[in-house]
């Protein structure tokens, strides 16, 4: 073996080369900072572009969801996809919102999409003329809305609880750049832990295909 193969054991390091190895171990309390700071760097990466968790302030989505269950809001699934009815998305305010000085995220429930034309009457949610079967609702809806047609990349949502949510009816509709995301899980309480719709949202029926 040539010296140029052997390999350095500490034993043959010079007095002074010791020294310099020595001297370039990190402190402990450096290389926990650094931890900490690379954890958080990933953590803050994963929230603002993967996922976060989100809880919920108000009754507007009852029964499906309750006030305080925490959420976890998936960020990536409508870079693949569009928005379908029946998701529960998560939102930054609209123009009509933030004029009137909302800056926190709504919660509420998908129903129009672009270009379909809603009703609510009799209390009934009417898409294209075509009553909507709804399993997840509070109460019927008590009021008049529409007919309206949903623009292009937008879309109109509705709390679950109908009468007590401040939703499309009031201010128009959602354009998908201010949809944060897909409400996908419940984490808590642990009593619900899960999927928020357990059951197929729309039956295929006679009444309209989601």
């Amino acid at each position: 073996m040539t010296r140029a193969q052997e390999p350095v054991s500490d034993s043959k390091l010079h007095s002074g080369d010791r020294a310099d190895a020595e001297s370039r171990q990190e402190n402990p309390w450096i290389e926990g900072l650094k931890t900490i700071g690379l954890s958080a760097v990933l953590a803050l990466g994963i929230r603002h572009f993967v996922a976060e968790a989100r809880y919920i302030p108000s009754g507007s989505m009852l029964p499906t969801l309750q006030i305080n269950d925490r959420l976890i809001v998936d960020k990536l699934v409508y870079r693949f996809k569009e928005p379908q009815r029946g998701d529960i998305i998560v939102f930054s305010p609209t123009e009509a919102l933030q004029r009137q000085n909302f800056k926190d995220a709504f919660i509420k429930r998908v129903i129009g999409l672009p270009g379909e034309t809603i009703e609510v009457k009799g209390g009934r949610v009417y898409v294209n003329d075509r009553p909507l079967r709804e399993s997840y609702i509070e109460d019927r809806p008590n009021y008049q809305y529409g007919p309206v047609t949903v623009p292009d990349d937008s879309y109109l949502v509705l709390g679950d609880n109908r009468n007590n949510s401040y939703d499309s009816h009031y201010w128009g509709f959602v354009p998908q750049d201010r949809i944060i995301g897909r409400a996908a899980v419940r984490f808590w309480p642990p009593n619900r832990l899960g999927g928020l719709d357990p059951q197929p949202l729309y039956p295929v029926t006679p009444s309209v295909t989601p």
